[in-house]
Parts: structure tokens; C-alpha cells; sequence
């Protein structure tokens, strides 16, 4: 798709959240991974005619349907945003997510955990024809000239990627945190990760003793140390926004905006797993004053420059880690845990923990390229 002549070319952050979308497909539908075979009684050609599920649940059709309208979307905008005409990005939206959702289906047939489906597909196929179609519709309505407007007016140039990590924060808070707002791995995760991986591994024996002998910590979390966590977990997201977000009250307004939404989120997990009665099952007394330090440490840097926030952002992020994986293992945590993996959202615990768990971390080296790149000393 060739860029029309009067097309401009945007930084846009449609691009790295088109990429991520489409991981989080490929992940969730592969999802765990395990059991590869060739399918019984199945020819090669076979394997190309996808069978119809033996049931219907609407649950199951409108989640087919609704999850592939924002990858559409994401991808048609991507390309519009890069300079190329509308019609042929819409064509190229529906076209590609097609594929790969009958590529998707196809190779689910040699995992015995999941069940291919020709009515997925095509759910799928129209997810992506309402997507691509609202997003060619938001063009023509004039709504990505203004969010454009908005953004120069709140965000610095090449903002795109710290943009995609902000709106993927609170999808990595929907799993089981240690703490409140706390994201990356437990040391008690980590360790049954790693075990896990080194137990056939030659020459590995002394490394997996020394793990055996290196119990997690257990019991109730102490006072500071969980407000000390929580308290980081919210300021390290206010400082990522910092870095690309004008200085004054629009930092002002992403910094609480985070603190709502990382509660609400938080919320929604614990009403997904335990029901609405228990949607503040999660809220103790410690969560109020942390939340309140954190945002008043984000007050006092939203005029900060900002190089000196992503240092900053880079000391946050990096004690947070510590604390989260020093974090001991509480009941709540373990009862959440066990409905994540043993109840209804088997199928995406493993995308969710991972999103959870590499969040940080690819905050991290997003800010460490900043820091090094001409917008870090001076550049537009």
C-alpha cells in the first residue's frame, strides 16, 4: 500500500498497540502450548476445512466477535496513520486478520486443549469488517484530525510506544498481583517457573537446590513495606506518562487518571473472580495512604523535566520489581491465583500473568532508549 501523496505521516501509537494485539491473539489462542500432535484421522488437505463446534455458547460467540473489532481498528489506523489511503488499509485490515484467525483455528487442530472452529472464523472475519469499517468511519467523521490536535497538545513527539504501554498497564492489573497495583513476578512464581524449567537440565542439580532452600516468604505482608509497593506501582506509570506528557496540569490529569484506573481494574479482577459482593475484597487499610503518597509524589514532578522523570521512572520501576518479588504470599493472592487458573479464565491466565509480569520490564528499557535518544537531551 503505497502512501498517497497527500498523506501525512504520523508517529502514532495505532502501530505498536496493532503489534501487541495481534500477539495477544496469537498467545491467547495457543495458548498453553502444550501437547502437539498431528490430528487423528486428518489428511493434510483435511486440516484446511474447519469443523463446526458441537456447541454454541454466546459467551464464546460474542467474545469471537467483539475481540477482533479493536485489532481491525488498530490496523486499519496504523496504516492511515502512516500516510497510505483509507480504502486500500481496509482492505488490508479485514484481509490480514482474516488470515490469521483461520491460520489461528488451523493451528489449534494439533493442540488437544483447544477446538478449532469454522463458526470462529467467521465470527472473527466479521469482528474484523466492524472494526475496520469504525475506524475508516472515525477518519471520514473527522475524529482522528482532533485526537491528533489533542494529542500535540498534550503529548511530546514519538510518544507512540509509551502511549501503548500506558493502555496495556491496566490490562497486566486484571491478574492476581501480590500487591495492590504491584506488577511483576513473586519470588514464589518465579521460583516454580524456574524449577520447572531446570528440573531435565543436566548439570542444573546445584541451582535447583539452592532454589528448593530458597522458600518464598509467607504469611501477611507488613504495613510499609506493601505501602512502600503500592505506592511505587502507581508512581511508576505517572512517571512513564511524565516522560511524554507536557509538563503542568495535563500531568496533573494523567496521574490521577492512573490512579482510577489502576483501582478500577483492580476492582474489576477481584468482582471477575470472587463476584461484585467481594469486588473490595482487595481493599485494605493500607491502599488509601499508599495510593495518596503516590500521587503526591507524582505531584511534585509534573513539572520535572523529562529526562530527569524517566531516571526517575527508571529507580521506581526497578524498586517496585524488588518489593513485588520480596512480597509474601497472602490468602487472598492464593485464593485469587486459584481462580484464575482453575475457573473461567483458564484460557487467558497465561497471557494476563505475562502481560503482568514483562510490563515493568518493558517500561524499563523503553525508558532506558528514551534516555538515549535525541528527545531525552533537547530534540523534538
Amino acid at each position: 500500500m503505497p502512501a498517497s501523496n497527500g498523506a501525512r505521516r504520523h508517529h502514532s501509537s495505532a502501530l505498536p498497540l496493532a503489534w501487541l494485539a495481534v500477539s495477544v491473539v496469537a498467545y491467547a489462542s495457543l495458548y498453553p502450548f502444550t501437547g502437539w500432535r498431528w490430528p487423528a484421522d486428518l489428511s493434510a488437505w483435511d486440516l484446511f476445512v474447519l469443523p463446526l463446534p458441537p456447541w454454541r455458547y454466546k459467551f464464546d460467540i460474542w467474545a469471537n466477535y467483539l475481540g477482533y473489532i479493536p485489532i481491525a481498528a488498530l490496523v486499519h489506523a496504523a496504516g492511515v496513520r502512516g500516510g497510505r489511503r483509507s480504502a486500500p488499509c481496509w482492505l488490508f485490515a479485514v484481509t490480514v486478520i482474516s488470515l490469521l484467525s483461520f491460520v489461528m483455528e488451523l493451528t489449534q487442530q494439533f493442540l488437544p486443549l483447544r477446538f478449532p472452529s469454522r463458526l470462529d472464523w467467521a465470527l472473527n472475519t466479521a469482528g474484523a469488517v466492524a472494526g475496520a469499517t469504525l475506524s475508516a468511519l472515525a477518519l471520514r467523521l473527522g475524529w482522528v484530525d482532533r485526537w491528533q490536535q489533542a494529542r500535540d497538545r498534550w503529548f511530546i513527539r514519538r510518544s507512540g510506544g509509551a502511549l501503548a504501554l500506558l493502555l496495556a498497564w491496566p490490562l497486566g492489573l486484571l491478574f492476581p498481583t501480590p500487591m495492590p497495583l504491584g506488577l511483576g513476578p513473586s519470588w514464589a512464581r518465579l521460583q516454580d517457573g524456574l524449577m520447572d524449567l531446570l528440573v531435565d537440565v543436566r548439570g542444573a542439580e546445584d541451582l535447583l537446590a539452592w532454589l528448593e532452600a530458597s522458600p518464598p516468604p509467607v504469611g501477611q505482608p507488613s504495613a510499609l513495606p506493601e505501602a512502600l509497593g503500592i505506592a511505587l506501582g502507581l508512581l511508576g506509570p505517572c512517571l512513564l506518562a511524565f516522560v511524554v506528557t507536557r509538563p503542568g496540569w495535563r500531568r496533573m490529569a494523567m496521574a490521577l487518571g492512573a490512579a482510577v484506573l489502576g483501582l478500577t481494574t483492580t476492582t474489576l479482577s477481584a468482582a471477575l473472580n470472587f463476584g461484585p459482593v467481594h469486588a473490595l475484597a482487595w481493599l485494605t487499610p493500607v491502599v488509601a495512604p499508599a495510593c495518596a503518597l503516590g500521587l503526591l509524589l507524582a505531584a511534585l514532578l509534573v513539572r520535572a523535566p523529562g529526562s530527569l522523570a524517566a531516571v526517575l521512572g527508571v529507580a521506581t520501576l526497578s524498586a517496585s520489581l524488588m518489593l513485588v518479588a520480596q512480597a509474601p504470599s497472602d490468602p487472598y493472592f492464593a485464593l485469587s491465583l486459584q481462580g484464575w487458573e482453575q475457573g473461567r479464565f483458564i484460557h487467558f491466565h497465561g497471557l494476563a500473568q505475562w502481560l503482568g509480569w514483562l510490563w515493568p520490564v518493558a517500561a524499563l528499557l523503553w525508558l532506558a532508549a528514551h534516555l538515549g535518544s535525541r528527545d531525552a537531551t533537547g530534540g523534538a
